[in-house]
């Protein structure tokens, strides 16, 4: 007789699936061409939204939708599909249109300039995304837009791997196993930083709803998998700018360059939020420190605070570090290598940037036991 399988591992093993097949859920089984945005931003003068247009395999027999086997066969199916090249997208929100063309591995990017204002009354907007067809068919898809409410007054930028959560953006199977297979207390978000990101998105009284973007290292691939991430974790969510697609596939067997990729996004939203002071987090283990220090003496006056999260605790790199600070603290800012999200939310909170009820919130969630 076989064995059964626990009934609480089968209901992690169901949402894997069913997290998996997520993206495809959107043509239905149909096939074909299909469009995704990943969540984009701006302000009420232009828009940024990023994206991929696939060609997807057809579902031959029936699969009804939530059924175990439609989500096997919507996992096979994103397995297989491919990066639909040089295919018109336009991009219609609010009265406004833009028409982009997908790149050679179907990705595009957009950026609008508004000549009909967004409704100030809410951050978050709906755009939808055409593909007309050869055969005059109009393949549909939506984009989810953030735009900072007037009140805002600060702009949060931090990386995700080894600043957020711990090591593992890259390696999607660790990445599931944290997620799911941990209890809450394991899992994969350093102690404080829910609590510390809530804090910087509400500021100092509570209603300032930062905009907070989010970079890493990793591939476009775990874009559903991190969404779930910052849900779990109760994060605030925000457009996530990932620095390449990378990955051995048929269509680019070499990853996408990242060198000054990094820079480029920072310096593309100090543009865009010119009116604004940033917050910049990140982590001692990469070249955080070095490109945080140079956007200070590039763009002067414009970085309130960088926060790094020291995660290798080497001698000469923490010296290193402190001598980074040293020359910011030159150009008016204040760099902060830091062993834990509580030391951050001290100085954060000694400068204005959260509430006490905030701080006391990080020391709460910092007393928790890290993985």
């Amino acid at each position: 007789m076989p064995r059964r399988v626990p009934r609480p591992l089968s209901k992690i093993v169901r949402k894997l699936l069913h997290l998996a097949a997520r993206p495809m859920k959107s043509d239905r089984g149909r096939g074909g061409v299909a469009v995704h945005a990943y969540r984009g931003y701006g302000s009420h003068s232009e828009v940024y939204v990023m994206g991929r247009v696939f060609r997807q395999l057809r579902i031959g027999l029936p699969a009804p939708e939530g059924t175990l086997y439609r989500d096997i066969v919507d996992v096979f199916r994103r397995a297989m599909r491919w990066g639909a090249k040089h295919v018109d997208v336009t991009l219609s929100l609010n009265g406004n249109r833009k028409t982009v063309t997908s790149d050679r591995d179907g990705y595009f990017d957009i950026h609008m300039t508004l000549d009909h204002p967004l409704p100030a009354e809410h951050s978050w907007h709906n755009g939808v995304l055409d593909i007309v067809m050869r055969d005059e068919r109009t393949v549909c898809g939506e984009a989810e837009i953030y735009v900072p409410p007037p009140a805002v007054d600060l702009v949060v930028i931090s990386d995700i791997d080894d600043t957020v959560m711990h090591t593992g953006v890259a390696n999607k199977l660790k990445m599931l196993y944290r997620l799911f297979f941990r209890n809450a207390s394991q899992r994969t978000a350093f102690p404080g930083v829910s609590a510390f990101y809530r804090a910087l998105f509400a500021g100092a009284d509570g209603q300032r709803q930062r905009p907070m973007l989010y970079v890493s290292r990793g591939p476009w691939s775990i874009y559903e998998m991190l969404e779930e991430f910052f849900q779990i974790n109760g994060i605030p969510v925000g457009p996530i700018l990932f620095l390449r697609e990378w990955g051995l596939t048929l269509q680019r067997p070499l990853p996408h360059k990242a060198e000054d990729h990094k820079a480029n996004l920072i310096e593309q939203m100090l543009s865009l939020y010119d009116n604004l002071p940033f917050v910049l987090i990140g982590d001692s283990g990469q070249h955080d420190p070095e490109i945080y220090a140079k956007i200070v003496r590039d763009y002067p006056g414009r970085i309130t605070a960088i926060y790094i999260r020291n995660v290798n605790h080497d001698a000469s790199r923490d010296a290193a570090i402190t001598e980074l600070a040293e020359r910011v603290q030159d150009d008016g800012c204040t760099l902060v290598l830091a062993s834990d999200s509580a030391m951050m939310a001290e100085h954060a909170h000694a400068h204005g940037l959260i509430s006490l009820i905030g701080l006391e919130a990080v020391r709460e969630d910092s007393q928790r036991i890290a993985d």
